[in-house]
């Protein structure tokens, strides 16, 4: 099934199972801008839209329903992902709307939602920051069916501080990071560079190594 059938059965899913306004808003909500997110990002990110809720709606701080693009819901994740574009959500927005967008993503924090939001121009133009940056934050939650290794824990979590403190690092930062001892530290950060995620940076007269620096071309691979 390629994305194409694979969306129409999604949308077609979730329309059997609406009513009301909830089924109208999904005819009239999933547009052009949703359409890319699913085809650009979360299709080659995921292969699959399972989970996946789109116009899904919830309450805001007020109790009024709003109806989000899309909310991801499995046992470890609550996520709601919104696609802004620059029209109404900067150009044309007021001050009143600026502020009721900014309390409702407050508010649906406090309920143990995370929200993110992509830019229309970066999910149309730019899909691979897109899944880069999803990657990195669904990382950060095992999946069920997929066991995770002690070791790429840890090299994610590398990968993190480095990202935290923008800067390279010295294995020192990396044992007190992550409570390893200097061997270890040392043998994770040179499997990183193997990789591509890291260079070698050495001291001033050149012989040993001092400090790791992650390199920007291989954010792309999170």
């Amino acid at each position: 099934m390629n994305v194409e059938e694979a969306h129409a059965a999604f949308i077609q899913y979730h329309l059997q199972r609406r009513t009301g306004e909830r089924k109208g808003r999904l005819e009239r909500g999933h547009q052009e801008a949703e359409i890319l997110f699913c085809r650009n990002i979360w299709w080659p990110f995921r292969g699959n839209f399972d989970d996946l809720h789109p116009e899904f709606e919830v309450l805001d701080w007020r109790g009024r329903s709003y109806f989000c693009d899309f909310a991801w819901l499995t046992l470890a994740v609550k996520l709601i992902i919104e696609i802004k574009g620059f029209g109404p959500h900067v150009r044309d927005m007021d001050r009143q709307k600026y502020c009721n967008e900014l309390n409702r993503e407050t508010f649906l924090s406090a309920l143990g939602f995370q929200v993110i939001s992509f830019a229309y121009d970066d999910v149309a133009y730019r899909p691979e920051l897109c899944i880069t940056l999803l990657r990195m934050i669904l990382s950060r939650f095992q999946s069920e069916s997929s066991p995770v290794s002690l070791k790429s824990v840890a090299e994610q979590e590398i990968i993190r501080l480095a990202c935290k403190l923008a800067r390279p690092l010295r294995p020192i930062d990396v044992e007190t990071h992550l409570s390893i001892n200097h061997r270890t530290a040392v043998r994770t950060l040179q499997s990183l560079c193997t990789k591509g995620w890291f260079s070698a940076v050495t001291g001033a007269e050149g012989k040993h190594v001092v400090r790791y620096e992650l390199q920007r071309s291989a954010m792309q691979l999170l």
